[in-house]
């Protein structure tokens, strides 16, 4: 088994997929170590800590890599299997902002009425207990949540030699936001330059649906995750696996284009799957499919299709990597 550990230091951190040279070169059945740092940099600490006075713009939602994965090739599908995801602190930060957020005017949406505070909730972190702490800004109010920690951006960079900014989601991957993405989850992304050249970051002790707000429970993280190439094989958006389900992903501005996209590609996929012509997957996944959320308010929106892989009789997906690469993770725990 080979595994690689990489902790970036502030000034390798990139802020675009694309447009940067990897930070290491991977085989496929690699499995990494890597830390990354929350979507503030670290630099928002405590309550008093406003993001317009201690973060920069761009300098925002940074992700650990770009890496490349040795013999990917555009047309090929990079699966990347999260073994773990592991808060690094015992804190993590929240806030709103001015335009921005899916409760407020934001550029795009112009009104005439003033815009949000920006606030700032800090949440201390149990990770003993698996919780973490809401404290209520206003008021002596307090609840714990449990923690459920994912990643809101992963990708790929994207054809075209496009470099894009990490708080974007598109075909690539990017800031999907989507709570589905966390610890037993494989996630196929298809590669658009040779290596992938995918990255990691953004990661929430929790997040609700939607991310209404704009931000959850951000926080830097410890996270493993093991690395396979299914070759020849095209991936035309972001889709995961997880033990029960299959989920494919849209990102687009209406949100309605966005879920006609995930649903779209979740019909198509279900049918090249099970044999079934498109309207009979159309019908079977219109009365067995669910519509989970993932972000409403970044540059392009994201919806997710989701399916249990019994409803499709539980085919096998991408020459079953995910059972393969579960396998991977017991025995990478088996060692540690």
């Amino acid at each position: 088994m080979n595994v690689v550990s990489y902790h970036p230091s502030p000034d390798e951190l990139s802020y675009t997929f694309g447009g940067r040279a990897p930070v290491g070169k991977v085989r496929p059945g690699t499995i990494i170590e890597l830390y990354t740092e929350d979507c503030f940099g670290g630099l928002v600490q405590s309550v008093g800590d406003l993001p317009s006075q201690v973060c920069e713009f761009p300098y925002l939602n940074p992700v650990t890599g770009p890496f490349h994965v040795e013999g990917a090739e555009p047309g090929d599908t990079l699966a990347l299997h999260f073994v773990s995801i592991t808060p690094a602190r015992d804190w993590a930060m929240s806030s709103t902002f001015p335009l921005f957020g899916a409760l407020t005017s934001t550029h795009t949406t112009a009104t005439l009425q003033p815009a949000l505070e920006e606030r700032v909730w800090r949440y201390d972190i149990d990770l003993a207990r698996n919780v973490a702490i809401y404290q209520a800004r206003n008021s002596d109010f307090t609840v714990e949540l449990p923690l459920d920690p994912m990643h809101g951006t992963v990708g790929v960079a994207p054809a075209a030699n496009e470099a894009r900014m990490t708080i974007t989601p598109d075909a690539h991957g990017g800031n999907m936001d989507t709570p589905e993405l966390r610890a037993g989850v494989t996630l196929y992304l298809g590669v658009n330059v040779e290596g992938g050249l995918f990255s990691i970051g953004d990661g929430h002790g929790r997040q609700g649906e939607g991310e209404v707000c704009g931000t959850a429970l951000e926080a830097a993280m410890n996270t493993v995750v093991a690395v396979e190439l299914i070759k020849g094989v095209a991936t035309p958006w972001p889709r995961l696996e997880d033990d029960r389900h299959i989920m494919s992903t849209g990102s687009a501005r209406p949100l309605e284009d966005a879920y006609r996209i995930s649903q779209h590609d979740l019909v198509t996929w279900s049918a090249s799957l099970t044999g079934l012509d498109e309207l009979d997957a159309y019908q079977l996944i219109s009365q067995a499919g669910q519509a989970p959320v993932g972000n409403v308010c970044d540059t392009n929106y994201t919806m997710v299709a989701k399916v249990a892989k019994s409803y499709l009789n539980s085919p096998e997906v991408y020459e079953g990597a995910h059972a393969r690469l579960r396998e991977l993770a017991t025995q990478y725990r088996s060692t540690r």
